[in-house]
């Protein structure tokens, strides 16, 4: 039996959304003419409380396009050391909006509403450069999937307002974090600008992200996104797979996250293991008792056909999603129980 836990987007289309997709109408999107696309674009727009949606090929894309929206060349943008937009989006910020970023060292990703305050330079302070956007990542992805408090985005958004900066939600893994924590929709479109949605991650569509917010920043993101290279044609079939995603497999993230928990609890036994980071949805980080043991730990996943990811420094990943089956769930269970490293 053959086990792929390196990331929940390694997930197939489904029979069911294989056959929305080719019954599915497209048309041009670069001429904004792809009904399916364009009814994507609504639906989540919708769903968020926003004006208007832009559909992307990637979640980087849609986050560098809204980096760019929001700042000049020489600015500043805020964010964790462990967000995405800085640490795995191949430098884009810098090289495509020429922006900087200044880093928090927050709990497992996540920023507090004082810390950012500390962060902001005094607009009148010429020799730092200006301070221009605030970026949160929910669920954060090297925190290990944790999710950030209805309470602290509001103080952030509060914050935001007083010192008038914009808000971007990176939401990659945010249907994850609204599973998790129970909150709707409506609410993060209340307290970001512009939020990213990736559709390729939990929810198991094949390509595709969003980007959401007003009109006037979508028609701007438009041009942005031509610039990138983001035009797509007939892009409806996508777009098509990111609807049926959201309509039929949105409520399935839970039984990730039930796997993930029970993952977590078994990796937990090992005695190699020293740290676990709290499981709140469909990652499970942990750090071996001695860098040393990486190589063997992960051979020995190897041997038996499961796939992790490693993160450096003896720090391992396992991602849960809606191609782990059960069957591969007791598998792996079994495994972690016969290691005895």
């Amino acid at each position: 039996m053959e086990v792929n836990l390196i990331s929940d987007t390694v997930t197939r289309p489904s029979k069911a959304m294989l056959e929305h997709m080719l019954q599915s109408t497209v048309g041009d999107d670069v001429f904004k003419e792809d009904p399916s696309v364009n009814a994507l674009e609504e639906k989540v727009a919708k769903m968020f409380g926003k004006e208007s949606a832009l559909f992307f090929p990637s979640g980087t894309m849609a986050n560098q396009t809204a980096i760019k929206l929001h700042t000049q060349p020489g600015q500043q943008v805020i964010c964790d050391h462990y967000a995405h937009i800085f640490n795995y989006e191949g430098g884009g910020a810098s090289f495509n909006s020429g922006v900087s970023c200044a880093l928090i060292e927050g709990e497992r990703g996540r920023i507090t509403a004082e810390q950012i305050k500390e962060k902001i330079n005094p607009s009148d302070f010429y020799h730092s450069p200006k301070t221009a956007l605030v970026v949160l990542e929910n669920t954060t992805n090297k925190g290990g999937g944790a999710c950030y408090a209805s309470t602290e985005i509001e103080r952030i958004r509060q914050l935001c307002n007083d010192e008038q900066l914009p808000l971007h939600l990176d939401g990659a893994r945010l249907w994850n974090a609204m599973r998790a924590t129970a909150t709707r929709p409506t609410f993060y479109g209340e307290h970001f600008d512009t939020i990213s949605v990736c559709f390729s991650k939990g929810l198991g569509a094949p390509i595709g992200s969003a980007l959401i917010g007003s009109e006037e920043d979508m028609q701007k993101a438009l041009r942005i996104r031509k610039m990138l290279g983001g035009g797509m044609r007939q892009a409806g079939y996508l777009a098509a797979a990111a609807s049926y995603a959201i309509d039929h497999q949105w409520d399935d993230l839970d039984k990730d996250h039930q796997r993930a928990k029970e993952l977590g609890d078994a990796v937990l036994q090992l005695n190699s293991v020293r740290y676990l980071a709290p499981v709140d949805t469909n990652i499970v980080i942990f750090e071996l008792a001695s860098p040393s043991q990486e190589e063997d730990f992960m051979q020995a996943m190897k041997d038996n056909s499961i796939k992790l990811i490693s993160m450096g420094s003896g720090k391992l990943r396992f991602v849960t999603h809606r191609d782990y089956t059960e069957n591969q769930h007791r598998y792996v269970l079994e495994c972690l129980r016969k290691l005895t490293l």
